[in-house]
This record gives C-alpha cells, structure tokens and sequence, in this order.
C-alpha cells in the first residue's frame, strides 16, 4: 500500500523539531482525527528517529511503561517497558491520549519527566535508569469533552512546555487532504462532504449535537465513492448513522442536514 505523505498545514513539524534540538517535550492538544498520531509518525519518519508508542487508557498499567518480572526456565529475569527501552536506547516515545491515564501510571511517568530525566527500577533490581541525552517525548491530549479523558494535573503539564493546538483544517487543506487518500475525481462532494462534517463539528462544540467528526469520516467518504457508492449514501453511512447511538431525535437532525446538503 502507497504510504500517503503528510500534509503539515500549520507548520507543526517545524516547532516539534525546534523543540527536539532544544530537549524540551511537546504536548499535542486537540479534538480527535485532527491527525495528531500521524503527525508524530511524520516527524520521526522525517528525522530518522526510532519511535515507540503508548496509547493509554483506563486499562494501562505501571508495567506497560515499567516492565514486569518474569520466570522462565526457573530464571527471574526482567521485560522492560516501554518508557525504560525508550529511555536507554534514546527513542521518541509517544504517549498518546495520555489525559486517559490513571493517577499512578502518571505518578510514575512524572518521575521519569523531571529534569534529572531518571527513573528507579523498583520493579527489579533498584537500578536508576537515566534516559540518553537525546531522548524525546511527544504526549497528545484529547479536550475533556472526550469519554474517559481528565484533567492533567500541573505537575505533568509542566514537562511539556511547548504546547501545540492541532484542530481541524481549514476546508482547502482538507480537501487536500481527503484528495492525497481517493483516486476518483470527486472534487465537488468531497467539498460538500467537508462543509457537512464542518456543520457537525461546529454544533457539537456548542453541545447540539453529541459527536464531532473527524479526517477520518471525510476520507472515508472519498473512498466510499471510488466504489461508486453514491454520495447521499455515503453521507448516511459515514456522518449520518452513527447518530443513531443518541437515539431518533438525534439521528432525525442530522439526517434533515444531510438531505439539506446532498437532496433526497
């Protein structure tokens, strides 16, 4: 499968590698399918810089950033986490959604952030881990309207100083975007795709509506008409639908603004 470049319309990669060469970690802020996680594989593709990932959520654990003990062979010997590898061989480690963390997984985490960028392995032999010079840390956050995010306490605010705002493109670089991912001439839907999935987004933000689309939907839309599935239809499937989850009333309005944009 052709990978499909990154279009970095707000010059992020640029602030992100300004922050790497200046060792200070980088914050990502903004709502869902902004392409936050594609964002960070561009820089380390870009940069040649090994990248190790987190995704966390209610489920993750100290040991998945720590590592765990094992017995094998009547051997104890020690797997490491991912933040003790990252730290030792100096990787990016990216910490996606980490406002989804539990206070004692963040609690760990800050010990390795601080400015001594050390940790102790309390886990296995008491080692302290020192983190490579060069080690990098992108974390990007979700806004609190999010299902299962919180508030990220100061403390881990703090080690990340440089702070990006990644929301949705303006409607010409989405289109772009949605472009580099179809292969069909569909200009004129794909724009009316994007002002529909823009009319969604600005009434959740206001609370009409309980859910805001993302890249992800518009692209799809694209690719649902390579297959020659009409775009009245396509709309239903991609933005329409999943409405549903919010019952008739909710799914009856965005069905209305859909037939408003794209006929009967």
């Amino acid at each position: 499968m052709e990978e499909i470049q990154y279009l970095d319309w707000n010059n992020s990669n640029q602030i992100i590698k300004k922050a790497y060469e200046a060792g200070l970690f980088v914050l990502i802020i903004g709502p869902k399918g902004t392409g936050k996680t594609s964002l960070v594989r561009d820089f380390a593709e870009n940069n040649s810089i090994n990248l190790e990932s987190i995704n966390f959520s209610l489920r993750t654990r100290e040991s998945h950033l720590i590592g765990t003990k094992t017995l094998k062979d009547g051997t104890v010997s020690f797997d490491e986490g991912l933040l003790i590898k990252s730290m030792k061989n100096g990787d990016l480690l990216y910490l996606d959604e980490v406002n989804a963390a539990e206070a004692d997984v963040l609690l760990r985490l800050d010990e390795a952030l601080d400015d001594r960028r050390q940790i102790v392995l309390k886990e296995a032999t008491g080692e302290v881990v020192k983190a490579k010079e060069n080690w990098f840390v992108i974390a990007t956050i979700n806004p609190l309207t999010h299902s299962g995010t919180k508030e990220l306490p100061p403390q881990i605010l703090s080690r990340f100083p440089v702070r990006i705002r990644l929301e949705y493109p303006p409607e010409e670089i989405e289109l772009d975007i949605v472009k580099k991912h179809v292969s069909g001439n569909h200009e004129s839907e794909i724009i009316q795709a994007i002002k529909l999935a823009n009319t969604l987004r600005q009434a959740a933000a206001v609370e009409e509506l309980f859910y805001s689309p993302s890249l992800r939907e518009t692209i799809a839309f694209g690719k649902l008409l390579d297959k020659d599935v009409s775009p009245k239809e396509a709309a239903n499937i991609v933005f329409g639908n999943v409405y549903t989850q919010w019952g008739d009333i909710e799914y009856q309005k965005v069905s209305d603004i859909i037939t408003s944009m794209f006929g009967n």
